[in-house]
């Protein structure tokens, strides 16, 4: 039922199942899968050799946040709900930690009380399109309809007016899209800590979890994270926990000033 359904709406069951991969460079001017070089070791992660760091700069989308400073930006993606959003919002509140979630529309339709939680509870709401598309084959004009129809619902529904930041859907782009998207009024963001975490037939346990992001960390990692992932729910207090004992903050993201590439 719940497959039917995304293939319904244009989403896919499995997210965004290109966006922990390495990309392949492409021609110039893309499309791309966004990808990177994952921080080992406490290194920081690369863009360096993905051939899209220059569009990425250009229109000031975000992959980093300030290197030099123990900050973390907690990002979800909530294509669709299986769950577990409502727990993920508890340890949130428990935790006092800021987060942004990119909705679609069929997010928005589906779970509205959800969406208003996530307001309600001072965290940010984000575009993940309205059907879930690849942003780089469709027109601009459609690329706006597809911006607008969320933020407008998300508006409607929560009274949030201001909408600012965008996740390309599973991380494809060209420059075109993150041009389109700029004159909207939106920042591209993107990430530098992920792993394979949105089939939600595959998940492996909260240790997992924990273990794949808690390696990854770094000064001004931008985490993302899919809703749909038990595993995720199950780790993410200890992650926060953890990332602290570190000595790591959690920031919203709209206090992401630095950007780093």
């Amino acid at each position: 039922m719940l497959l039917a359904l995304l293939l319904t709406t244009g989403l896919s069951a499995h997210a965004d199942a290109n966006e922990n991969e390495n990309a392949t460079v492409a021609p110039t001017g893309g499309p791309y899968h966004f990808g990177f070089k994952k921080s080992v070791g406490g290194a920081l992660p690369s863009i360096k050799e993905e051939g899209f760091q220059p569009i990425l700069e250009q229109h000031g989308a975000i992959f980093l946040g300030d290197t030099k400073q123990k900050e973390l930006y907690l990002t979800f993606d909530n294509g669709y709900e299986n769950g577990y959003t409502p727990r993920i919002l508890d340890v949130l509140k428990e935790k006092s930690v800021p987060a942004i979630f990119f909705v679609t529309g069929h997010y928005v339709k589906d779970k509205p009380e959800l969406v208003k939680r996530m307001v309600a509870e001072g965290h940010l709401v984000g575009n993940h399109s309205w059907s879930h598309p690849d942003m780089s084959v469709i027109s601009s004009t459609q690329i706006s309809t597809e911006l607008s129809k969320v933020k407008t619902a998300v508006a409607e529904l929560t009274g949030q007016q201001e909408m600012t930041y965008l996740r390309p859907p599973r991380g494809i782009f060209n420059s075109r899209v993150l041009a389109v998207s700029k004159e909207q009024g939106y920042t591209s963001v993107f990430w530098s800590v992920a792993y394979r975490d949105w089939e939600p037939s595959a998940q492996k346990g909260w240790r997992y979890a924990y273990d794949n992001v808690m390696k990854q960390l770094h000064p001004g990692a931008v985490i993302l994270l899919h809703s749909v992932s038990k595993d995720n729910t199950e780790a993410l207090g200890a992650i926060i926990d953890a990332a602290r004992q570190q000595g790591y903050t959690f920031k919203p993201l709209n206090e992401l000033a630095t950007k780093s590439y």
